[in-house]
């Protein structure tokens, strides 16, 4: 059986378990009801015979009692003052009490009826040895199914999570590989176009470009598998932060965007915006920019081939930054809105669906900040990113070392 079924094989076995209990508290209902048939049953013969005039009502009432307590299944060994059984009801087995190894067994039956109840003993007409009522034992089962259907429960939701976490990081790691196989892809075409123009005659590749030109852009291209190497290395392992200004942060991410806006389409226009003396972040530089740029480029493949304007801003936010990115696309749709930050999820034709798994991850985990998406009132989707402030931790831990002191 392929492992990725275990969950439902479990969960249906807790169903299964859980049913039977259900099923086995009503039956014991049900003999509870009847017991209680026959304890008024009992409790009206007996008035009867009390109350009745007739010759031999007493002994015929006594005779009716005795019918009734056999009908509650309680085994019981009636023994005479020598020690002898001379009557018996209900027991496991077929009992003759005139042979002896059935007697033998009988005396063996009372022992084990002591330990469970003493016996009811009067000197002048021997003892009466019983035990429990069927009901009783089955009550005992009852709370050994109410401790394994709570076991077994526990373990489906163990197994179920654990398989569900085991499946979140497969898609990640998937869509991560391919992620990385795509940005490293792009750099290494151009690097293999400017190769073949390398390996022209002089005069052919003179015409083409000039080599202070191709050294530029092999250069850029060399830059980029580094910045691609860096950021998955990061990623991958906990991130050195250090005090980091928004300006620098923006600043570095319209540097890689500008160039790239005339590929989106014609018709985006991209404005930064980043408000006075802000307080340094508490930030991994590489790492924000990342971030930032994976919902930035999502912005731009909502706006390619219909343009429009996407707004990134930096402002004041508590003891921390707030990044605003807004775009007046057509917005993220309805069914990808409860899902938007889990990896492999997407509505574009050639996507991964890593890119705002990855930002969460960088905001969420590396940076201890939040990120939030969802559409704008007036049309178009906007993603807010709060980072601390620089000491924000460490005061945070002082107020609380104090308060626990």
């Amino acid at each position: 059986m392929n492992t990725r079924h275990w969950p439902v094989v479990l969960a249906l076995l807790a169903i299964a378990v859980l049913g039977s209990y259900l099923l086995y508290t009503e039956q014991l209902v049900r003999e509870f009801r009847i017991e209680s048939e026959v304890h008024k049953r009992m409790y009206a013969i007996v008035q009867q015979g009390l109350l009745s005039t007739e010759p031999g009502a007493e002994l015929e009432a006594l005779t009716d009692l005795q019918a009734e307590l056999m009908k509650l299944g309680v085994p019981m060994v009636a023994v005479n003052t020598e020690g002898e059984p001379y009557a018996v009801a209900n027991l496991p087995f077929e009992a003759n009490l005139s042979d002896p190894a059935d007697r033998q067994r009988v005396m063996q039956l009372i022992a084990v009826l002591d330990q469970r109840n003493p016996p009811i003993v009067e000197s002048s007409r021997g003892s009466i040895h019983f035990g429990s009522p069927p009901v009783i034992g089955r009550l005992r089962w009852a709370a050994t199914l109410q401790v394994g259907g709570a076991v077994l429960l526990l373990f489906v939701g163990f197994v179920v999570v654990r398989s569900a976490l085991k499946a979140e990081r497969e898609r990640l790691w998937s869509a991560m590989a391919r992620e990385l196989a795509h940005q490293m892809g792009t750099p290494l075409t151009s690097l293999k176009g400017w190769h073949e123009v390398l390996r022209l005659a002089p005069e052919e590749r003179a015409q083409m470009a000039s080599d202070a030109r191709i050294a530029r852009e092999v250069g850029a291209d060399l830059d980029r598998l580094e910045r691609v190497s860096r950021r998955f290395e990061l990623i991958g392992k906990p991130a050195a932060l250090a005090p980091v200004k928004a300006e620098a942060v923006l600043r570095e991410l319209e540097s890689y965007l500008r160039p790239r806006l005339p590929k989106a389409g014609p018709g985006v226009e991209l404005k930064v915006r980043v408000a006075p003396r802000l307080p340094p972040m508490q930030a991994n530089q590489v790492l924000l920019v990342w971030a930032l740029e994976n919902i930035v480029k999502n912005a731009l493949d909502a706006l390619a081939g219909r343009g429009g304007r996407i707004r990134v801003a930096a402002s004041r936010a508590g003891t921390g930054v707030r990044f605003l990115v807004a775009d007046d696309g057509p917005g993220i749709e309805p069914e990808v809105r409860d899902s938007l930050f889990e990896p492999g999820v997407t509505t574009k034709a050639g996507g991964w669906g890593v890119g705002l798994s990855l930002a969460r991850r960088i905001v969420e985990e590396v940076h201890d900040g939040k990120l939030r998406g969802g559409n704008r009132p007036g049309g178009g989707a906007r993603f807010e990113l709060r980072i601390p402030e620089a000491g924000a931790r460490r005061k945070l831990g002082k107020r609380r070392g104090k308060g626990e002191g």
